[in-house]
């Protein structure tokens, strides 16, 4: 049986609710994707959480610990030894060596200046926007991505118009591929 795609996923698109909530989804069996990350990630997440967006310790700390217990084997380890070796901005070094260290097929990032082409290419990894990837996992099974997200506004007690508004100022390529852009009411320059 084929691996599925793995994905590293940055902390920047680990905070956002909305987006964290769909990605994580879709990562649930059956999964579209093997959600990757490192404890040095999930403490990124934390920490901005807390610092960022004025979350008390324990509404950081309990995401972070839901992520560690609904999806165990998402973390990287034995990636310390490569972070040297990455040539990408310092700050993300981390973050590229667990795509390396776990042969991911994507890093998923909002931050892709930090990745430039030149000190990826040959790692294999595809770097990304997280519109581009769930763009990707529309197109590899539009049913299951569908189905998650009618499910999820219900889970989380918002309308479907709210969560699909709430990710377009996120994620709008992979809204307006949906086909939901313009029940919303607006365009998309991406």
């Amino acid at each position: 049986m084929k691996r599925r795609y793995a994905a590293v996923l940055d902390a920047c698109v680990l905070v956002p609710m909305p987006l964290a909530d769909t990605l994580l989804r879709l990562a649930e069996p059956p999964a579209l994707f093997e959600a990757r990350w490192t404890d040095d990630i999930l403490t990124e997440v934390t920490r901005t959480l807390e610092g960022r967006f004025g979350k008390s310790p324990e509404q950081a700390r309990y995401r972070e610990a839901a992520m560690r217990e609904f999806f165990p084997d998402a973390l990287v380890h034995d990636y310390a030894g490569l972070v040297p070796e990455m040539r990408n901005h310092p700050k993300d070094r981390h973050v590229l060596a667990a795509a390396v260290a776990c042969q991911a097929n994507y890093l998923v990032t909002f931050n892709l200046r930090d990745f430039p082409v030149k000190a990826v290419d040959e790692f294999q990894v595809a770097v990304v926007g997280p519109s581009t990837f769930l763009k990707e996992l529309w197109a590899l099974d539009q049913t299951v991505v569908g189905a998650r997200l009618q499910q999820q506004p219900a889970a989380i007690g918002i309308s479907s118009d709210h969560l699909l508004s709430r990710l377009a100022k996120l994620v709008p390529g992979f809204v307006k591929v949906m086909g939901v852009e313009q029940s919303l009411g607006r365009g998309c320059d991406c």
